[in-house]
C-alpha cells in the first residue's frame, strides 16, 4: 500500500521536476530590463541574433537549455549553439558521437517560447599560413554537423606536434583536437557550404592567433572569399572591436557580424542586471522566417549592437537609426524665435549626437545625448520662425566604417 502511495505521489509530480530542466519560467517579457528591442526599419523585421555561443557540448560551462534561457530573457528572436567540433574537453564526461545533440536539445527547449534555433557549429583549426589553415569558423544553417568533421585513429603519430592550443587540458582531449585537426578545413568549409550554410570568420584579431592584435587576410582567407565560401566576418567578439575586420568586410563584401561567445553565463560576462547586454547581430530581415534571414545575412543586411555602438554599412545603419530616433514635437517658445524640440529615441541604445546646423542650441552644446527609450529636449535658436525644421545631425554611436560617423538629418512640421 505505502508502494502504491509513493508510485502516486512520484508520478503527480510536476513534470519538470523529471526532466533534465525547462525554460518555462523565461517567457518573454518586453518590460524587462534586459530585453533587448529596436524598431523595426520601413519594409523590414529587426531580428536580435547571437550565432555564436557554446556550452558544455564543447568548452562552454552550461547545458543547452541555459543558453536558451537566457536568450528568450534577453529577447533574442535568433540563437545558434556552434560547438567546436574538434575541441570537446568534456568528450569523457558527456559522450556524444551526434553532433547535432545540442542543436535538438536547444531547439526542444525553445519550443514553447517565440526563439528561432537553428543548427550551427564552429570548424576550429589554428590561424596557420603554413598549413593553408583559416582559424575558426562558424558554419550557421547547416542540416548535419557530423559531417563537418573527420576523426582518423590511425593519425594519432602524425598529429601528435601539429597542435598547441590546450595542452594543458587531457592528452586523450588534445589527441582528439589534433587528429581531428588534420583533416583539412578547406574539406569541412566546403562540406558546410555544400550544406546551404552561412559561413563567417570567428575574432579574426583575436590575439592567440593574432599576436599584435590585428586582423588581415591570409592566402586561405583571400581563396575562400574569392571562392564564395565564406560569407561573414566579425567585427566584434565578446568585448572586442576590429576596426582591422570591419575594413575587410567592407572591401570584400562580407556580411558585419557580432556575437557574444559566451561560455559563461551571459550574467557573468555582460552584467544585464546591471545595464549591460551581449553583442548582437540585427538581421534586417523580409519577415521572421528562416529562409528570409538567412537570405537577409547572404545580402549583408545588418548591423552590430555593442554597448552604445552600432556598426555596419552605411545603407543599414542608416535605416536602422531612421527608425529609432524622430522628432516628436517641435513649436515655439510664445512669440520669439526659440524653437522647442522634443526628439524621441524608441530603441534600447543610447544615442550621441552633434549639431552640425548652423542653429545654435540654447539649453545644451552641439554635442547631446538621446537616452534609451527616451526624449531629449533642445531650445533651438532658429533666429526666425520657420513653418518646418530640418535638423542635421552627426551620430556619433553610429559607425559606418572605421573613424567614419552617420550623418543624419530629422525633419518635422512646426506647429
Amino acid at each position: 500500500m505505502k508502494k502504491s502511495i509513493l508510485t502516486l505521489a512520484i508520478l503527480s509530480l510536476p513534470f519538470q521536476l523529471l526532466t533534465h530542466g525547462t525554460v518555462s519560467s523565461s517567457a518573454k517579457n518586453e518590460s524587462s530590463e534586459r530585453y533587448i528591442d529596436f524598431p523595426n526599419p520601413k519594409g523590414y523585421e529587426i531580428i536580435v541574433s547571437d550565432l555564436h555561443t557554446h556550452s558544455v557540448f564543447s568548452d562552454g560551462h552550461v547545458w543547452p537549455t541555459i543558453r536558451i534561457e537566457e536568450a528568450v530573457k534577453d529577447g533574442l528572436d535568433l540563437i545558434s549553439l556552434t560547438e567546436h567540433l574538434e575541441f570537446q574537453p568534456h568528450r569523457h564526461d558527456i559522450p556524444h558521437l551526434d553532433r547535432n545533440r545540442p542543436y535538438q536539445e536547444g531547439k526542444t527547449a525553445a519550443s514553447k517560447h517565440d526563439l528561432i534555433v537553428i543548427n550551427g557549429a564552429e570548424i576550429t583549426r589554428e590561424m596557420n599560413e603554413e598549413y593553408d589553415s583559416p582559424g575558426h569558423i562558424n558554419a550557421v544553417f547547416i542540416k548535419d554537423a557530423n559531417k563537418l568533421y573527420k576523426f582518423d585513429e590511425n593519425k594519432i603519430e602524425e598529429a601528435s606536434d601539429l597542435v598547441k592550443w590546450g595542452k594543458d587540458l587531457e592528452g586523450k582531449v588534445i589527441e582528439f583536437y589534433a587528429v581531428t585537426n588534420l583533416w583539412p578545413a578547406e574539406n569541412a568549409l566546403k562540406e558546410a557550404n555544400n550544406q546551404g550554410a552561412f559561413l563567417f570568420w570567428n575574432h579574426p584579431s583575436w590575439t592567440a592567433q593574432r599576436s599584435d592584435g590585428i586582423a588581415k587576410l591570409d592566402p586561405i582567407h583571400e581563396k575562400l572569399i574569392k571562392n564564395k565560401m565564406l560569407h561573414g566576418i566579425e567585427v566584434i567578439n565578446g568585448g572586442f572591436y576590429s576596426e582591422e575586420a570591419f575594413q575587410i568586410a567592407l572591401d570584400n563584401n562580407l556580411t558585419v557580424m557580432g556575437t557574444s561567445d559566451v561560455h559563461n553565463l551571459i550574467d557573468w560576462d555582460y552584467k544585464p542586471h546591471l545595464g549591460g547586454h551581449r553583442p548582437v547581430t540585427l538581421i534586417l530581415s523580409k519577415a521572421r522566417t528562416k529562409e528570409s534571414i538567412k537570405s537577409a545575412l547572404f545580402n549583408r543586411r545588418t548591423v552590430v549592437w555593442y554597448e552604445d555602438l552600432l556598426i555596419g554599412e552605411k545603407e543599414n545603419v542608416a535605416l536602422l537609426v531612421k527608425a529609432c530616433l524622430e522628432i516628436d514635437s517641435a513649436s515655439y517658445i510664445y512669440d520669439s524665435a526659440v524653437l522647442r524640440v522634443t526628439i524621441k529615441n524608441s530603441s534600447d541604445t543610447k544615442f550621441s549626437l552633434k549639431n552640425l546646423t548652423n542653429y545654435t542650441i540654447a539649453n545644451d552644446d552641439d554635442y547631446f545625448e538621446v537616452p534609451p527609450q527616451g526624449k531629449v529636449v533642445l531650445e533651438i535658436n532658429t533666429l526666425e520662425r520657420l513653418s518646418k525644421v530640418d535638423l542635421d545631425l552627426e551620430v556619433i554611436n553610429a559607425i559606418t566604417e572605421p573613424k567614419k560617423n552617420l550623418n543624419l538629418q530629422l525633419s518635422k512640421r512646426i506647429k
